[in-house]
């Protein structure tokens, strides 16, 4: 871990105790898929944390927004917002081709395995050692739940790779398109577009 990841991390930990708080990262995600989503589509939100960006794309778009979250905090929190909250494992519990938009700000933070912690923030907070933990079930689950002409949104740090996620994506039969970034003084953050290359499978469909 960087003495940057390290330094984001603590700050983290100092101002949320059991569910990740909106964020310089949660605005970014919201404005891209806020500008994407048509009122009537589903939308999907995995790791919704407080609700904030679903709540806002439920909002500000009129369309059918649902999140996920494994966390039973995050949850009760994103249903006081107002917003359809599941307690699950990201994409596990979702049938196949359910979703029009599908987005997801990771845990992307790179972490030490002898400098975890074994509370909520963790899963909120630590992207394991090479800050992609949760990314890469993300990309290989997310062509199953993919409506047709279906796309995700995934926020990514330089900090985790930008070519490894990429590369990644295209194993998942995923290609990706950079739609925003935004730069900070010790990270960028990207947005990638998520399209599948090919129809699914009949394992997907």
């Amino acid at each position: 871990m960087t003495n940057d990841s390290k330094r984001r991390l603590a700050d983290r930990r100092g101002q949320e105790t059991r569910v990740y708080q909106p964020a310089e990262d949660s605005a970014l995600l919201a404005d891209v898929v806020v500008d994407v989503v048509e009122s009537g589509d589903r939308v999907l939100e995995v790791g919704t944390g407080s609700g904030w960006v679903a709540e806002r794309l439920e909002r500000e778009t009129k369309a059918s927004v649902y999140a996920s979250d494994i966390n039973p905090f995050a949850c009760t929190a994103a249903r006081d917002r107002g917003v359809t909250a599941v307690r699950a494992n990201m994409l596990d519990p979702f049938a196949r081709r359910s979703f029009d938009v599908v987005c997801f700000n990771p845990p992307y933070l790179p972490t030490d395995p002898d400098e975890e912690w074994d509370d909520w923030m963790e899963h909120a907070l630590s992207g394991g050692p090479d800050g992609r933990r949760l990314i890469v079930p993300f990309l290989s689950n997310l062509r199953r739940v993919l409506a047709a002409n279906g796309r995700g949104y995934l926020l990514i740090s330089s900090f985790t790779g930008y070519e490894e996620v990429v590369s990644i994506a295209a194993e998942a039969g995923l290609q990706t398109e950079p739609v925003r970034e935004e730069s900070y003084p010790f990270e960028t953050l990207f947005v990638l577009e998520l399209t599948p290359t090919e129809m699914p499978t009949n394992d997907e469909r």
